[in-house]
């Protein structure tokens, strides 16, 4: 952080406080953490939030009682155990609607998924993850489960990969912190993983074997904006088992990933590198 960055965040802290929002803001972000802290489907109760927020159960209890009240959580039926509401389902769904990038990529990836008979994803970055704002399943009659809206780990995704070699501020928000391991195929070495970026960078795609989730892999191209910068990584997944993937699919995901930079105003692809001060 700069000299100049850090009296900006003083002068804004100090005026909250002269001006009685800092407790404001506090309360934004427990209540953000309360949220965070119910992802994935987790079932929390009072004692357990508090614990985990190391809050007073009251103060964790009117914090949860707000949410409610927006429908940002719910309480189990019958029970005393509370869980992510209905109001953020819809909130996700005007955001996923407002992404450009998304919308213009449906029709191009519906097609690449009928071309390479693969499910299709498409991410961007979130914090030090990979958020699927779209996702196409295998044209075919399989059970499968829609994946919209899950996080993937960006060291062991392709889509991740390909948005870590071309944004270097996203490269450190996710070796700022340890890398997880998920299988025994998992890269958890920032430096190993480093050292594979540039020739992801200068070819345009990433792959990913078992990294994430054993018997799926992934091959990801990034996908740019009009100013020439990654912002999101278009992906084809398979069974490992099928793999590698032929280079008919390789060819097919990077016109893809070219095609919904071209519509996004693009006039050059692959995309640059983002600096980390983007």
């Amino acid at each position: 952080m700069s000299d100049c960055q850090e009296i900006r965040i003083r002068t804004v802290v100090a005026a909250a406080v002269e001006e009685g929002t800092a407790p404001m803001i506090q309360a934004i972000d427990r209540a953000a953490k309360v949220l965070e802290l119910l992802q994935g489907s987790r079932h929390l109760g009072i004692t357990d939030l508090a614990t985990a927020l190391q809050l007073p159960p009251s103060t964790v209890h009117g914090i949860v009682s707000s949410l409610r009240e927006h429908g940002l959580v719910a309480k189990e039926r019958g029970g005393q155990r509370y869980m992510l509401g209905p109001t953020l389902l819809k909130l996700s769904s005007v955001y996923l609607d407002s992404l450009d990038v998304r919308a213009r990529s449906i029709r191009w990836t519906q097609e690449l998924a009928r071309r390479t008979g693969m499910a299709v994803r498409l991410g961007a970055p979130h914090f030090a993850e990979v958020l699927v704002i779209h996702h196409v399943l295998r044209p075919d009659d399989s059970p499968q489960m829609l994946e919209t809206g899950a996080a993937l780990p960006a060291h062991a995704s392709a889509m991740g990969k390909v948005l870590l070699a071309h944004d270097l501020g996203f490269q450190r928000a996710v070796f700022s912190g340890p890398l997880r391991s998920l299988t025994g195929d998992t890269v958890t070495h920032p430096e190993v993983l480093a050292a594979g970026l540039p020739a992801i960078a200068e070819h345009g795609f990433a792959t990913e074997v078992d990294e994430a989730v054993l018997g799926e892999s992934s091959l990801a191209s990034p996908v740019a904006d009009s100013r020439g910068d990654i912002v999101a990584a278009v992906a084809v997944v398979y069974p490992t088992a099928d793999g590698p993937a032929p280079d008919a699919v390789l060819h097919a995901l990077r016109d893809t990933a070219r095609n919904i930079s071209r519509e996004l105003g693009a006039t050059a692809w692959p995309p640059r590198i983002a600096p980390a001060d983007d």
